[in-house]
């Protein structure tokens, strides 16, 4: 059994199986922002990286450059796993996947286009955005870290 960090693909695939388990539609976008909001909350609270992972600012907010990659096909359309994925509840500890799902009670309500819209309104993704043309910059931790210390503890 991991304890964090994780990979963020682990991370993802928690997200994927549980908007599947309530019905709900998680495309790439949205899970993008989730894993941004999972990692700076994480980063907050415990002081330590959910997932060893960079987070990158492109033109739609905070995207994890691997997870984009493997999901990038389904578009704009709910990811499903494949039965034959090796993903299992157990790949992630019950402290962390209880806080996975404050991270979804709090985020996971929102559509993609709005979470996109909050992720530009943020220090993290606005302080770090450099244009279409400058592609991969990374969002620091420490930007991350410092702007969700100052929140509410919304996963929590």
């Amino acid at each position: 059994m991991d304890t964090p960090p994780y990979s963020a693909m682990t991370i993802a695939k928690w997200f994927i199986a549980w908007a599947e388990a309530e019905d709900e539609e998680l495309s790439n976008l949205k899970l993008q922002k989730l894993l941004y909001y999972a990692h700076g909350h994480h980063l907050a609270r415990y002081g330590t990286s959910l997932f060893t992972e960079q987070v990158q600012a492109w033109s739609h907010g905070p995207v994890v450059l691997s997870v984009y990659r493997e999901f990038k096909r389904f578009g704009a359309s709910s990811i499903v796993l494949p039965d034959s994925d090796p993903f299992t509840w157990d790949d992630v500890d019950p402290s962390t996947a209880q806080f996975l799902s404050q991270v979804w009670n709090t985020y996971g309500g929102f559509s993609a286009g709005r979470l996109r819209n909050m992720t530009h309104a943020e220090p993290p993704w606005r302080d770090n955005w450099r244009g279409e043309d400058d592609r991969g910059v990374v969002i620091p931790s420490a930007d991350m870290q410092q702007y969700f210390s100052r929140l509410p503890a919304a996963a929590g």
